[in-house]
């Protein structure tokens, strides 16, 4: 486990100092409380590299995703539009998936806190999330099933960050 975290990030400080474009989004909870932070870099291998550290989060299973608009102004988060979906349809146990901005869900275990990081095959940051409305991020109720249409039956949304560039 630890030979692939520090694979990981090394190939994130080789996208960095590559000039790759990276944005990283601030989390906090429907009741403003510090949520932690997510950050997304595009690396030399056209996957961009997530991570995602989180706390205070509730225990269990938490669907996550990068979402369409840089908006977390309504109270429940949906002024965030729906995932980062491109062409594609969400899951990543459908045919014609998974959503781009779709991530395995956070396990979280009884102290509230965790770190998840993913690959996102055929994602670019520079070109999926700098458009004119931006990108935020979303931590769900529930646990994404992967499959149903069009977010996955996760849930309400428990926190939200807009990505910003760096």
């Amino acid at each position: 486990m630890k030979t692939i975290a520090l694979a990981a990030t090394l190939l994130g400080l080789a996208a960095t100092q590559a000039g790759a474009a990276t944005m990283t989004a601030q989390l906090a909870g429907t009741d403003g409380s510090d949520i932690g932070t997510v950050t997304v870099t595009d690396t030399p291998s056209g996957m961009a590299h997530a991570t995602v550290e989180l706390q205070g989060l509730p225990e269990g299973a938490h669907g996550i995703h990068i979402h369409e608009t840089g908006d977390c102004s309504a109270s429940d988060f949906t002024s965030a539009g729906g995932h980062l979906a491109a062409a594609s349809d969400h899951g990543v146990m459908v045919d014609g998936g998974p959503h781009p901005g779709d991530l395995p869900n956070a396990h979280v275990p009884a102290d509230g806190a965790v770190t998840v990081e993913a690959f996102l095959p055929a994602f670019s940051v520079e070109e999926l999330m700098m458009d004119d409305d931006g990108s935020a991020f979303i931590v769900h109720a529930g646990p994404d099933d992967y499959e149903s249409q069009p977010s996955g039956d996760a849930g309400s949304r428990l926190a939200c960050g807009v990505f910003e560039g760096e």
